[in-house]
């Protein structure tokens, strides 16, 4: 039976990328200045961090609707027997909830999975599923591979900023560093779902060696890694820590390197940057 493959645009892969895969795409939107963006397509982060810089006006974001997914499944089932729609954090945004109200639509034909992720935790899974798919996987053993990628995986990331988490209401556990030294930069993961502290370090240079050290101990033992890089804004901000992970010593294989869209930006702010990697 062929399936085909559904996500959201926080996943965050790029647009060449996922074209050529295959991969349909149902945006979420940002809310700024009185106007609508389809994340990805009509609006980038760099146009965000200028108007909040020029204009003192913070971006929202909000779900796609029922409707979205419907058109894109009804499409997507033109093509292929099954539908499998893979999307962000249902502790993060209501996208999952959307996309289940559609597939009930469809009589079994659609399974959503709820990523617990978001960004290139996403897209790590999406890819993840598109490689066990080609090589004749069914829908159920996909399914159990990303469950096992979803309880056992690694991420981290730090911002310049924790405004942008709080205005957005996605801080979580984070909310504990507000307001803490000048110079102490967090160090963030995503737990159950949600934003959570994991450390915190003085300076850039500290919180790069925090993160590794926290890799090294997940990834000791393990026979082959994949990590995934984001960053927002200029993809320097992530490069160093690129290349502590790649002579780390483990087994890591570079598998994407992508800036954060629009949505997820919203709410990160920039000069993010950090990975995700999990285990074959």
């Amino acid at each position: 039976m062929k399936v085909a493959l559904v996500t959201d645009s926080t996943a965050d892969l790029p647009k060449p990328l996922r074209e050529a895969l295959g991969v349909r795409v149902v945006p979420l939107y940002v809310h700024l200045g009185g106007r609508v963006y389809r994340d990805w397509e009509e609006i980038s982060p760099k146009e965000i961090f200028r108007k909040v810089r020029e204009e003192n006006t913070f971006p929202t974001t909000s779900q796609p609707s029922p409707e979205d997914f419907l058109k894109v499944y009804r499409e997507a089932l033109q093509e292929a027997d099954q539908v499998l729609s893979i999307h962000i954090s249902s502790k993060l945004s209501g996208t999952v909830q959307s996309a289940e109200l559609a597939a009930s639509e469809f009589s079994g034909r659609v399974v959503v999975f709820d990523s617990l992720a978001a960004s290139l935790g996403i897209g790590m899974m999406v890819l993840r599923a598109h490689e066990l798919l080609r090589e004749g996987q069914d829908l159920p053993a996909v399914l159990r591979e990303l469950q096992r990628i979803r309880q056992d995986h690694f991420v981290r990331f730090s911002v310049a900023t924790l405004e942008f988490l709080k205005r957005g209401g996605r801080i979580g556990g984070a909310q504990a560093l507000l307001g803490t030294l000048l110079n102490i930069k967090p160090i963030l993961t995503l737990k159950g779902g949600r934003v959570e502290v994991a450390g915190r370090a003085r300076g850039e240079r500290k919180a790069r060696e925090e993160i590794l050290k926290d890799f090294r101990a997940w990834g000791e033992g393990r026979k082959g890694i994949r990590a995934y890089f984001l960053y927002s804004g200029e993809e320097e901000v992530v490069r160093e820590l690129k290349e502590m992970v790649l002579v780390s010593g483990l087994p890591v294989e570079e598998a994407l390197v992508s800036e954060l869209g629009a949505v997820i930006a919203s709410h990160t702010g920039p000069g993010t940057y950090g990975f995700y990697a999990y285990s074959l």
